[in-house]
């Protein structure tokens, strides 16, 4: 006990040094903000770079990601200082867009959920809020069709990327398997969890619904129901956890947008996302993808996607596009220059910091 006492005493000492040096920092950080006069207090990119070297220079134990958390907790406080930001995401309250929220921009932020990605988009469109955080794909189901519809058409643009570990869970009323008749999800969730309903729960009706975070609520309504989602929803509905990580892949990952009207300058490791078409004959697509490769341009993501979004439009499919680096940079800046001549369409959705742990 004198040796535990010893060592709490030490701790002690270093909570008061860090409590000391947490507000000099805020201290300065508002001092930035009265030179600012206004300007934005997000600022991505430079967050990002915060992030980079504090995760890099890491001796441990503490792994990078926890780092990265901790950092990300005494940013969003001396942010809230400048402004109370205001983000819209896809509600109702704990669904994963709420935690991709909180892993971006920490508690500080206000967090408005929206019932639908449409409504998410129009918030942050119309002004109602700075920023708005949207699922655009996750790793075992692929794209989220309507964020890619939206994107074709919004005026916002691409300021962030969240990547998230999706860990789902089965949720309910009850206290095991047994009497569950129905299983809400969101129909990505229901996917990801394919394998295992069907070796648990074979024959119980799935019912695909706008967000985990409503199917806990429809499932802390009802008797013989039960929810996939994240454990956050399971407190906020008081739902027993039953199953745990039940999702087929481990690896589970969705990734997010953070939209705004913010243009990112470059932070030194970038991506930027385009959506182009291409005219209806053979090596169109090939043609496009040229300019890229001529300029040394690595292509880390395209994904083709009918052109609904664009009534009246000429062409048929239209394909997205996420390329490493800045638009700003000479090598992407030329390979853009290049696709505008040749492309019937394009439109740059937005150059932004890559996500950090």
């Amino acid at each position: 006990m004198e040796e535990i006492d010893k060592l709490r005493g030490e701790i002690d000492a270093i909570d008061d040094q860090l409590l000391a040096l947490v507000n000099r920092r805020a201290g300065l950080a508002r001092r930035i903000g009265g030179l600012k006069a206004g300007g934005t207090a997000y600022r991505p990119e430079r967050e990002a770079e915060i992030l980079r070297r504090v995760t890099g220079a890491n001796p441990g134990p503490l792994t990078a990601e926890r780092v990265a958390a901790v950092f990300r907790e005494v940013i969003s406080g001396c942010r809230g200082m400048e402004t109370a930001l205001r983000v819209s995401y896809l509600g109702p309250e704990g669904t994963f867009s709420e935690l991709a929220v909180r892993k971006q921009f920490g508690q500080a932020a206000q967090a408005l959920p929206g019932v639908s990605v449409d409504e998410v988009f129009r918030q942050c469109e119309s002004g109602a809020v700075q920023f708005a955080v949207v699922p655009v794909e996750n790793s075992t189901e692929g794209a989220v069709g309507r964020t890619l519809d939206l994107l074709l058409v919004t005026p916002l643009r691409i300021c962030g990327e969240v990547e998230l570990r999706v860990h789902q869970n089965l949720m309910s009323r009850a206290t095991d398997l047994k009497g569950i008749r129905r299983v809400y999800s969101h129909a990505q969730s229901l996917a990801q969890c394919n394998g295992w309903l069907n070796q648990n729960l074979p024959g119980v009706e799935r019912v695909p619904v706008a967000s985990n975070g409503e199917a806990a609520r429809r499932a802390s309504e009802e008797e013989a129901a039960a929810a996939i989602a994240g454990v956050a929803a399971s407190e906020r509905y008081r739902l027993n956890l039953i199953a745990r990580s039940i999702e087929d892949d481990p690896s589970n990952t969705t990734r997010f947008l953070v939209l705004g009207e913010h243009a990112c300058a470059p932070s030194g490791n970038d991506r930027t996302s385009l959506v182009m078409s291409a005219e209806n004959r053979p090596g169109a697509v090939h043609a496009l993808l040229t300019p890229l490769a001529a300029n040394g341009v690595s292509m880390s993501r395209i994904e083709s996607r009918p052109s609904r979004a664009m009534r009246g439009a000429l062409w048929e499919y239209v394909f997205f596009i996420d390329v490493q680096g800045h638009q700003d940079d000479a090598r992407v800046a030329a390979a853009l220059a290049e696709l505008r001549g040749k492309a019937p369409f394009l439109k740059v959705l937005g150059s932004y910091p890559a996500a950090v742990a």
